[in-house]
């Protein structure tokens, strides 16, 4: 609390420390955890995330002892109001021109008993995830022989105090007040406090103060239906699968109100297959399963017959939700015995009839009334909200379960980033089966309030281009595959109402990034992300813009990177070999926690186990973090042979044979590496390509770039298509199959 008692002085006069205690304790409402770590006398060293311009007062609420800080020294010269208050505080300022004074008056201040607290992120973050830490805190600490105690809070960001939306002040205040988590770390001796720990125990910090958000406890179902309700009259989704047609929210929840009640009533299963195209009937088929209280499972339908069969089986799914002109296109989906139209199931339900009294219903009643009409529970948390099943790019089906926490999370994450606001027009054309369409392009924009256009396929190019023309669309997220025809079939006019092209599922080769930006001076931004993940785990995003005079430049992307994580998670980096922890900034398996992490493959207890370690997922890809907090995947680990007893990463070698090469990929994938088994080291490399090319041509240019021995394919086999599968990845299953049959032929 601020209010001065028995066991401290405040800084502030009375009258002003009362006026800030009662203002602060009526805008928000802050828990604390670990405030034990906080000692009762002698000094310490504070350092915290910083995202807002009230972070000084929510901490100096969430901890009884007086606070000291460190502020810029720029706001004393920016106003006298500044300067008078950094005089009635006893803020300590701090500059790059008084960096060593600075450091010596927080030493002396720390010397003498006091706790002092330091930003060391030397700024408030405008990108919404924390940034690199600047040196000279730990100098600080050490001088002074103190321990360097960390600290998180979450919650800050959105409010107008923040840069949410890229400006502060001018949006609209947030009517309830804020939830606020403190996370207060363990002390760090000062000879041990390197930035690099640090940022990682607030990495580690800040995971466990986001998964304290009140809404991640929340109802999916409830969550999406309430914005909706409020916004009745804004188009959503503009369905583009035959002709355009605009789709309303009221009209959204009109039909799925009816469809829900329908489901609760004649559908005994808790799981029901949705076998639909992005569009307004994949939106309304999702929704309404999901306040029926049931579980949406968008069935991958370009998937093997044996591999869906296996999907069901596991999910226990004997009820689809489809489309006649969906049937007729996968002729070889094993439809169940209930297998239902979408259209025909709505009129079975009551058709208009019955779909009015709830439009006028979304036009007229207050949202929370609404949600309470559809029965819609008020908590779902940790309980299975979705499945989804994956293979990943090799492997057989596993099913992926998420839940209400999950999807609540990511979609807040990703709000909390500049790459989708409110005022966005997304293209949703990825798969409802892929989990970047399922929670990105699905829930997120109802939850957040972004217009959707879609398209059934995003391998239809023209219908693409023409949505992104004649709907104005500002967003456009894709795999690599899906965005390359852009190149030869699109116009720069065509695409001149993009603001954003980001990439995932594979790797984004220098060769499209390159091409896209010189023919439509668009730069794609990177991303990372796994089905298990929800899937977005990070991302880069355009740099923010410097809105104030004492604000400097801040990084938020980078080229060869996949961006930072997002708010709300942490990783470590363990040695393939050993296990052992490694520093973030070494190459080794990427393993993730935070509240987007899945609980666990379903009804698999064996591989969910093989999948997590000690509480974090173990994703399978080798990577490393920069300085600067930025991924860099260097590949799947089932992507890397072991050959002399070195990893050899199969990725790095394909890269450089097209860049030797200079093989042109704007029709898909050319050249695809993998390993076959051998007698003799226990693995060979393989090179499939679709170009016509000699093995010694192969290894001559291999050789003349520097690249080992051990890193030249063995053979290389020409096929006519690299295999993709229908998420936009490589189907590297099936190339493994091809080479292992070319090496049995040969």
């Amino acid at each position: 609390m601020l209010i001065p008692d028995a066991r401290r002085r405040s800084y502030l006069p009375l009258w002003l420390e009362f006026v800030a205690t009662v203002w602060t304790r009526t805008l928000y409402r802050v828990r604390t955890r670990g405030a034990e770590n906080i000692p009762a006398t002698g000094g310490a060293l504070l350092v915290a995330n910083h995202i807002s311009y009230v972070d000084v007062l929510v901490l100096q609420l969430a901890i009884t002892r007086r606070i000291r800080f460190v502020g810029y020294d720029g706001f004393t010269r920016m106003h006298w109001f500044f300067a008078w208050l950094f005089r009635l505080t006893g803020m300590i300022p701090i500059s790059r021109t008084n960096a060593l004074e600075a450091t010596r008056r927080v030493s002396a201040a720390l010397a003498a008993g006091e706790l002092v607290l330091v930003f060391p992120e030397g700024g408030i973050s405008r990108t919404g995830q924390l940034m690199a830490l600047r040196k000279g805190f730990e100098l600080m600490a050490r001088r002074a022989n103190v321990p360097v105690i960390p600290v998180a809070h979450d919650g800050l960001w959105g409010s107008v105090f923040s840069f949410a939306g890229n400006k502060y002040l001018w949006k609209s205040p947030r009517l309830m007040p804020t939830h606020v988590f403190v996370r207060i770390g363990a002390p760090i001796p000062a000879n041990e406090a390197t930035p690099a720990r640090v940022r990682l125990a607030l990495l580690d910090l800040g995971a466990e103060a986001f998964e304290e958000r009140p809404v991640l406890q929340r109802y999916l179902a409830r969550e999406i239906v309430r914005p909706l309700a409020r916004r009745p009259w804004r188009v959503e989704v503009i369905d583009r699968t035959a002709e355009r047609k605009p789709v309303t929210a009221a009209q959204l929840l009109g039909v799925a109100a009816v469809l829900a009640i329908y489901l609760r009533k004649n559908v005994p299963d808790r799981r029901i297959g949705v076998v639909l195209p992005p569009g307004a009937g994949g939106f309304i088929a999702n929704l309404a399963i999901c306040c029926a209280g049931k579980v949406p499972a968008n069935l991958n339908f370009t998937a093997g017959r044996s591999s869906l069969e296996a999907s069901m089986r596991m999910g226990g799914i004997t009820t689809v939700i489809s489309a006649d002109a969906m049937k007729s296109k996968v002729p070889n989906f094993p439809w169940p015995e209930k297998t239902y139209d979408l259209k025909e199931l709505i009129a079975a339900a009551g058709g208009k009839r019955a779909i009015l009294p709830w439009v006028i219903a979304a036009w007229v009643l207050p949202n929370q009334w609404f949600a309470n009409l559809l029965k819609l529970p008020r908590r779902g948390d940790r309980e299975e909200a979705a499945l989804l099943f994956t293979s990943g790019s090799s492997g057989e089906p596993k099913g992926v379960v998420l839940t209400h926490r999950n999807i609540l999370a990511n979609c807040a994450q990703v709000s909390s980033l500049s790459i989708l606001p409110r005022t966005a027009t997304l293209l949703g054309c990825l798969p409802l089966f892929h989990s970047f369409g399922f929670t990105v392009t699905l829930w997120y924009p109802m939850l957040r309030g972004c217009r959707v256009v879609t398209i059934p396929s995003p391998l239809d190019t023209r219908k693409m281009i023409d949505a992104i023309h004649e709907d104005r669309v500002t967003v456009f997220v894709g795999a690599p595959t899906f965005i390359r025809p852009l190149l030869k079939k699109a116009e720069s006019a065509e695409l001149k109402t993009l603001d954003l092209v980001v990439a995932g599922a594979e790797k984004l080769p220098d060769t499209l990034h390159r091409q896209f930006l010189e023919a439509f001076h668009i730069e794609i931004l990177q991303g990372y992300g796994l089905t298990e993940t929800t899937p977005v785990a990070n991302v880069n995003q355009p740099h923010p813009p410097v809105t104030t005079r004492t604000a400097e430049p801040q990084i938020g992307k980078k080229l060869g990177t996949v961006g930072r994580l997002l708010p709300g998670m942490t990783a470590r980096i363990i040695s393939p070999d050993t296990g052992e922890e490694l520093p973030l900034t070494e190459a080794g398996i990427l393993c993730l926690r935070g509240a987007n992490v899945f609980p666990g493959y379903l009804d698999d207890p064996e591989r969910t186990a093989a999948s997590f370690r000690d509480g974090w997922f173990v994703t399978g890809d080798i990577a490393r973090f920069d300085e600067d907090g930025f991924l860099i995947i260097e590949g799947r680990l089932s992507r890397f042979s072991k050959i002399g007893g070195e990893m050899v990463p199969h990725g790095t070698i394909e890269q450089r044979v097209i860049e030797l090469f200079d093989w042109d990929q704007t029709d898909g994938p050319v050249a695809i590496v993998t390993g076959v088994p051998d007698a003799a080291k226990g693995e060979a490399l393989v090179l499939l390509t679709t170009e016509s090319i000699t093995l010694d041509d192969l290894r001559a240019k291999l050789l003349a770039a520097g690249l080992p021995a051990l890193w030249i394919p063995k053979q290389v086999y020409r096929v006519e298509k690299i295999p993709v599968l229908g998420t936009g990845k490589v189907d590297h299953k099936s190339c493994r199959a091809l080479a292992e049959e070319f090496a049995r032929n040969n």
